[in-house]
């Protein structure tokens, strides 16, 4: 079943990772900010391209426009700069909550969770690092590890098991 054509009843938010799951790298160690628009891309300081997994866009647009609700959690120690590109990439339009600073990733949707009034068990969440995975499946939260980036297959497949946890 191609979930990528109706939303699914009870999932709410579906929240993202940032470093290895939307983009190719670790912010705060890798690019060079600041950023800027440069050749219809987006650049670092040295004037190296800043880039994101192929289908990222897309797929942001694509559960936005089906009606979910599109959440960030990570816990980078660099979230100016995260912030930047989110904003660079055009990305903040699809993003209702962000949660982007150190610490717990436990925090993170409990910060959620009471700025939305949505449930744990209502959130599907995709992340590059099993241990945030295991703390997040321990309250409740689908989670999904991402081993190449999010693309269409990985979002399918994560709100197949989300489907599959919750009947």
């Amino acid at each position: 079943m191609d979930y990528l054509k109706e939303k699914v009843d009870n999932l709410e938010i579906i929240v993202f990772d940032l470093d290895y799951t939307l983009w190719p790298f670790w912010v705060d160690t890798h690019p060079t900010p600041p950023f800027r628009h440069k050749n219809g891309g987006v650049v670092d300081a040295r004037g190296h391209k800043v880039g994101f997994y192929p289908e990222v866009p897309e797929v942001l647009k694509t559960l936005f426009s089906m009606g979910y609700t599109i959440g960030i959690a990570s816990r980078t120690s660099a979230p100016e700069d995260a912030e930047e590109l989110l904003s660079l990439f055009d990305w903040n339009k699809y993003i209702a909550y962000k949660q982007i600073y150190p610490g717990c990733k436990i925090t993170h949707f409990n910060r959620i969770r009471k700025e939305s009034g949505v449930q744990l068990s209502q959130m599907l969440f995709f992340d590059d690092e099993s241990r945030n995975i295991k703390d997040l499946k321990a309250v409740g939260v689908t989670s999904i590890l991402v081993n190449e980036g999010v693309d269409k297959v990985v979002i399918n497949e994560g709100i197949k098991q989300f489907v599959t946890e919750k009947q």
